[in-house]
Parts: C-alpha cells; structure tokens; sequence
C-alpha cells in the first residue's frame, strides 16, 4: 500500500514532474540506447558522409562480428562469468573450416559443421576446466586464448588459407545491398533473446549469476549448466569467425586479435553487470552498435586511430559508471526478467522516430557544402613501426604540397580493422584511396567494393591480390631478401651459421623477405641457419626472442632480422658481440636502424626509402583519380646501407 501512495504521489504533484521524472527514468532504464542516439546525432551534424545509406550498412557489417561475439559472451557474463577466448576461438573455428575444405578436401558442408564443432569443444572445455577443475574463469579462459590461437597458427603455418567460394558470399550482399553479416547477427541476436527470455537454461543463467550457492541449493544443476554456458559461448565464437573470414575472403590465423576485450566491452555497454545476474540481446546489440558507430564516426572525422583508443575507452568507462548511477537511482536492471515488454518496444520506437527526426533536421547543416579540395584515404597497416610512420610522414607532405586532404589511418597489423577503414572511405566518395594491406588477400573485398565505386586504388609496399589497383608503389620484397642474404654472407666470408628473426606470422612482407633470404642463401652453402623465430616486427620481442636463441645457440656468426625494428631488440640482446663476433643485418632502412649502422652495430640494412614511397604513392592516387593514366608497377629501389655508404642515403 505504501508503494502504491509512493508512486500516485509526482502525479498529484504536478504534471511536470511526472514527466520530468519519468523522462529522467526512462533515459536511466535505458542509457545505452540513449547513449547510441546521442552520437548517431552528433555524427550526423559533424560529418555529411555519416547519415547515407552506404555508411550506415557499413557499420552493420562493421558491428555484426563484434556482436555476434558479444552475444555469447552475454551467456556468459549473465552467469558471472568472463570469457576471454572468443577471439582466437574464432579465428581457430574459421582456420579448421579452411584448411579441411581446401587442404584436406572436406566437403564444405561437413567443414562448416567441423568448425561449429571446434567451438563447441573450446567452450565445453573451458566449461569443464572452471566447473569441474574449480580454475577461475579468468584463467581457464585465458589459457584457451593462448591454446586456440597457438593451434589456429600451427593448422595454418602462419600463413592465410582461402575460405571456399560457398562460405565466402556470408560477405555478401542479398540483392546487391543488403549485407549478409547484418542478416547472421539479427538472427543471432533472436536466438540469444530467445534462449535468455523463454528456455530453462536462460533462465538458469540468471539465477546462477545472481546468487551461485542459492540456485544451487534450489535443485540447478550448476556445473552442466556452465558447461552448456561456455559451449553456447563457443558456438557463437565459431559463427563469428566464420562471417569474420567469409569478409577477408580468407582464415587469418591472427584474425579477430584483441575483440574478446570488444565483446565484454559491448556487453557492459549494454547494461550488463558484470557481477552477473543481468544483461539481455538488445542491450549488448546496442553496445556493439556503439563501438561501431564511435570507429567508424572517428574514421570519417580523421580523428588519429591513438585518439580513437583514448575515446572507446573513456566510452567504456562511462557506460560502467553510468550502470552505477542508474542502479544507485533504482532504475531497472537491464535483462533482470521483470518489466513491461510492451513498453519497452514502445520506447525502441518513439527513441527511433526522435532520432530520425533529430538526424534528418541536422543533415540539412551538411546540404550544399563541400570542400574544393580533392580527398585522399590512405590506410597504412599500422602505425606502432617507423618505417609506416615515415611513410605516413611522406605522403603527408606530398598531399600538403599538392593542396589535397589526406585522411590516414591505422589498421593496427588487424585486416578486418582495415577492410572496415577502407569500406568507410568507400563510403565517403573518396577521389582515390591508397592502402597498405595488412594481408594482400584480406583487402581483395573491399578493393573491390571501391573498384565498383570507381574510386581508383593505388597499393603501397604490398600489393592487393584478386582487386585492381591502379598502380603498386613497392620496394620488392623478396629483391631486399636476397640482397640481405647477399650483404650477410660476404660480412661473413661464405660460412657460418645464422639465426632468422621472422616478421608477424601471415605477413605478405614476412613471407616475401624470408623467402628472398631464403633464395639468397641458397649461394652461399657454407651458411647454416641453425633457428627461425618469429618477433612479431618487434623490438621488445626482438630482444626477448634473440636472448632466448642465444641459449641455445650461444656461437652463432650472424643474425638476419626481417624488420630494423627486431634487429636493434636483437643487438640489444647480443651486447658487445653486436658488430663484432656477430653480425646482424635488418630491413626498412628506418632513422634508428641507420643509426645503429653509423654505430657499426648493425652491420646493414636493405634499406626501402619509405619516405619516398609514400610520395610517389600520393602522387600516383592524383594522377588516377585525374584520369590520367599511371604505371601498374612503379618500384622504389632498396638498397644496402652499411658504414660506408650510409652518410649519403636521404631515407
């Protein structure tokens, strides 16, 4: 009686404050959607490329791996759970279904439902390893982050395999503009409602998450119930590998690095707690919409890709303390199994139509207005490397000195990032775009979207395989590898044995040098290669690898480093020996690298002029966006610097 005198009491105070605390409840119980309306309407009104079809397609495909990961991480943390493997479950789902389909000649039927099943088992065991072998999630799950990842690199040799044709259309489009991504995600989204709102083991999810012991002594069966929570988790963690690759064309062993941290934050976003006993599908669809949203919003901005890590994380942190606050103001827990439904559909609507109205008045800002300037994209692999910053530097100066607007970002070595990077540029109508492919197979998708937008696509350092570029500005790769072969075993006098610092598995550019060195070497018989590591292109990695060689192989003659980066970590690791009993030789040519030459610590390095390619990258993208006709191949020399001739060598 209290409660019902409590809640008649606003509206016999007023109208106005009845509908000032209902707006203030209604923004409360639902502060994800808010928060999505909110920068959908400010994006609208900064950027005239935000609200056009094309885009707003582009962030549904964007979203859809995101969310589908989320989904099953919703089980999960429904349950007070965490899993911190659906990242490399999916790409090891994704590689198992490529390898068996095209290595082992598996029908593809069968090699869909084998990476289904490689799911399933990843999650029954981190199920098991926390139910049964009482290891905390947290550890159970992110020892299967290590185990799946290490297993998807060892099916692959490191090296991208094609995805079958007939998995491959999941990147499609239906009827030449519906996205088949956003398809699988809105029927994963239905399933993950249903299973939360109207089964027995949803609903054991709640209870588990709200109080373990109570719903154990209630009659739950509490550890088959967490292995069926964790086997859903993988099985969502495979339908999102499979879409993830059937986007690139391919199963990149390295693939899906780092969206486990994605999922859980979508989850959270979405009203989740992750104390557990909360969270519902719509909520987490909201939360992997945000991160969409704020990416591709900050794309289309030209905000820096550092920046853009700065903002999702203020954003997550926000979304958490504002679940704090609405909990504190007693709003309704998100997924807490009460509420009007009815009403709850009825708010989606009315914040839809407020939207749409709001977005519609502010896209009237953007009618007419456009820059004179021609607008350049250019997509570099990552930024986290000198010889990318350098030609990052160059093709800066160039667009300056031509008067054009160059828009850069950073794939962050992930070519699914870089596929969304380049979609959006497509998006936007670019004049021409440039790219730096993580992954040559990778970008083919969505070159060839930009093919189709006859937006002209100039490739730099790394080609684009089964898309058309108008021109590949390149060093040659494999040129450099065999001429650094060449440059170590003269140093060396034709004998000796040797270590090989390897670049990230599944790199074109990895690949391409080790097999020059490789070609290279085979001159020169008296040169023993007597370990092949990979660093990852990193200098930390450089050196913790290289110190761990020289335990076993503590009188080697020489190193080769297929990066300048993972050469100075390995000097570093060499100490006095660099440049004196051991000789190491790296690639890129980059300001610190010379300087280890000047030194004589780095005895050489095949040096590619990055500053220069990114120039003559700039220069070419004008030149096709003009129509004029450019060179398919335009090739930058390398060249061997060393102590003598380094002084002259401009970079």
């Amino acid at each position: 009686m209290a409660s019902d005198t409590l809640k008649s009491t606003p509206g016999a105070g007023g109208g106005r404050t009845s509908t000032a605390g209902g707006l203030r409840r209604l923004l409360l119980d639902n502060g994800a959607l808010t928060a999505l309306i909110v920068l959908v309407i400010a994006l609208s009104a900064l950027s005239g490329d935000f609200l056009t079809t094309d885009n707003l397609l582009n962030i549904g495909v964007q979203a859809a791996v995101t969310a589908i990961l989320a989904f099953g991480v919703t089980f999960v943390i429904v349950s007070a759970g965490i899993d911190l493997s659906v990242g490399s479950v999916a790409a090891l789902s994704a590689t198992v279904l490529a390898w068996s389909a095209t290595s082992e000649g598996v029908p593809v039927v069968l090699a869909v439902l084998l990476a289904v099943a490689t799911g399933i088992v990843c999650g029954l065991v981190n199920g098991f390893l926390i139910s049964y072998g009482k290891l905390p999630p947290f550890i159970a799950t992110l020892a299967m982050l290590s185990v799946a990842r290490g297993l998807s690199l060892v099916i692959s040799q490191g090296s991208p395999i094609a995805f079958p044709d007939s998995v491959s259309h999941l990147g499609d489009t239906l009827g030449g503009w519906l996205p088949v991504p956003v398809l699988v995600m809105i029927v994963m989204g239905l399933i993950t409602a249903f299973v939360l709102g109207r089964t027995y083991i949803g609903r054991s999810m709640y209870a588990i998450g709200g109080n373990e012991e109570a719903a154990r002594l209630s009659g739950l069966r509490v550890k088959r119930q967490k292995l069926a929570i964790y086997a859903f988790s993988g099985l969502f963690a495979a339908a999102a590998g499979i879409v993830l690759a059937s986007r690139l064309s391919s199963a990149q062993p390295q693939a899906a690095q780092g969206y486990e941290l994605d999922a859980i934050a979508a989850v959270v976003i979405g009203g989740a707690s992750l104390a557990g006993g909360t969270g519902k599908a719509s909520g987490t669809l909201i939360g992997a919409l945000i991160l969409a949203v704020l990416r591709n919003g900050l794309n289309l901005l030209s905000v820096s890709a550092f920046w853009q890590q700065v903002v999702i994380g203020v954003v997550i942190a926000l979304a958490v303390l504002l679940d704090t606050v609405r909990r504190k103001a007693g709003a309704t827990p998100a997924g807490s199994g009460g509420g009007n439904r009815g009403r709850q559909a009825l708010t989606y609507v009315l914040a839809a139509v407020v939207a749409a109205a709001i977005v519609g008045a502010t896209s009237l800002l953007h009618t007419g207005s456009s820059s004179s300037n021609q607008k350049i994209g250019l997509s570099l692999s990552t930024l986290n490397n000198p010889f990318f910053v350098q030609i990052r530097a160059g093709a800066e100066a160039e667009a300056k000195k031509k008067g054009v607007d160059l828009t850069v970002t950073d794939a962050q070595n992930d070519a699914s990032q870089q596929a969304n990077q380049l979609q959006n540029f497509t998006s936007e109508g670019l004049s021409s775009i440039i790219v730096n492919p993580v992954d040559s197979d990778a970008a083919g998708p969505s070159v060839r979207a930009a093919n189709k937008a006859h937006i002209p696509v100039v490739g730099v350092d790394r080609g684009v395989n089964k898309a058309d570029t108008a021109a590949l500005v390149a060093s040659d790769n494999v040129e450099g590898g065999q001429l650094g072969a060449k440059a170590l075993a003269d140093r060396l006098g034709g004998r000796g044995t040797i270590v090989i610092l390897q670049g990230q598995a599944g790199t074109s550019a990895s690949r391409e040098r080790g097999a020059g060195f490789a070609e290279g070497l085979k001159a020169f018989p008296g040169i023993k290669v007597v370990a092949k590591q990979p660093a990852d292109f990193d200098r930390t990695k450089g050196l913790d690898v290289m110190t761990n060689l020289l335990q076993a192989h503590p009188d080697i003659n020489g190193v080769f480093a297929e990066n300048d980066e993972m050469a100075l970590g390995a000097i570093k690791a060499l100490g006095s020996k660099a440049g004196k009993s051991v000789q190491v030789v790296g690639f890129d040519g980059t300001p610190d690298g010379l300087g280890a030459v000047k030194a004589g610590t780095l005895y050489a390095s095949v040096a590619q002029q990055p500053t220069e390619l990114g120039r003559i990258a700039v220069d070419n993208a004008l030149r096709a966006a003009d129509g004029e006709k450019v060179s398919k191949t335009v090739k930058v020399p390398v060249k061997v610097v060393t102590k003598e001739n380094v002084a002259g060598f401009g970079g």
